[in-house]
């Protein structure tokens, strides 16, 4: 099926012509995403809200789930760790005479890094929507579809934080050794306690650690008490093998457990950024087919 115009008219002209419609179309799609910006930017500021200082914060659980390695609970208040209790049963760890259990009491605040970074990457894109609203020009195509780029950006880098690993920040636990005012009694040297953001959710490592150098070196890895049967076998993990640079130390992980609590709040947090980011994206298609980008669609 093809168009014609009636009555004919020159090929220059309908060039002019088609110019013209895209240039109108392109204007009221530019003042309709003006409309939508605000309700992008309500989105971003529900976000911020979500990580704001605000009493009491979220108590949650962290209990291994099979074992009694790990009982406990920490209080999240927007940022920080304020709160926590926590009990280690752990067959490298002994726990104090008399005690069942180590026990391990938050004294001062603990910073969580990760959130404070998506704190500042939020506040990033609400600025963001702001220059697009009131710095620059709104009928700009080319500066909007560059703050929508950004933006995009910014948000996906966002995303990513609270999906966590050790590529973002607080990432690599030998690198985030808690202060030694942190709890009370302080962490014994050869324990690290690292907290970080998964999926969403409240991630705790809690791992026992040893000099690199083995007093008492073997070429199965396993000391002379353990292979005649006289000592525990080291549990089993992922890093069994790997050698860390811990408070300017070589030290190797003899024990490692892993426990993970949801946190609501936070996982309405990465909801409402999956929207935001889809929302961003379609009207980076829009502005970019109407601009007549050849990739548009493959934003």
């Amino acid at each position: 099926m093809s168009a014609t115009v009636w009555p004919p008219i020159s090929p220059e002209q309908l060039i002019k012509e088609e110019e013209d419609t895209l240039a109108c179309e392109l204007e009221w799609l530019l003042d309709l995403l003006q409309e939508n910006l605000a309700s992008l930017k309500s989105g971003l500021q529900e976000c911020a809200a979500l990580l704001a200082p605000q009493e009491p914060g979220s108590t949650l659980a962290l209990s291994s789930l099979r074992s009694e390695s790990v009982k406990g609970f920490v209080t999240r208040v927007g940022t920080r760790v304020v709160k926590g209790d926590i009990n280690l049963r752990l067959s490298t760890l002994p726990p104090p005479r008399t005690l069942p259990s180590y026990p391990l009491h938050l004294q001062n605040p603990l910073l969580l890094p990760q959130l404070s970074t998506l704190l500042t990457l939020l506040n990033q894109a609400l600025d963001i929507i702001d220059i697009s609203t009131w710095t620059g020009d709104p009928q700009n195509a080319s500066f909007i579809a560059g703050q929508l780029r950004l933006l995009a950006d910014t948000i996906a880098e966002a995303r990513e934080t609270l999906k966590g690993g050790e590529d973002v920040v607080g990432g690599k636990w030998w690198d985030d050794a808690p202060t030694d005012d942190t709890f009370s009694p302080g962490l014994p040297k050869n324990l690290s306690f690292h907290l970080s953001i998964a999926d969403a959710a409240l991630l705790l490592h809690v791992r026992t650690l040893v000099p690199a150098q083995n007093p008492e070196p073997s070429i199965t890895g396993l000391s002379l008490r353990t292979r005649l049967g006289l000592g525990p076998r080291p549990p089993i993990h992922d890093e069994l093998d790997q050698v860390f640079h811990y408070q300017g130390e070589e030290v190797t992980v003899k024990e490692k457990v892993r426990v993970e609590s949801q946190d609501p709040s936070l996982m309405a947090v990465m909801a409402k950024l999956s929207a935001l980011a889809h929302a961003v994206g379609a009207w980076r298609v829009r502005v970019g087919v109407v601009m007549g980008e050849e990739d548009a669609l493959e934003v």
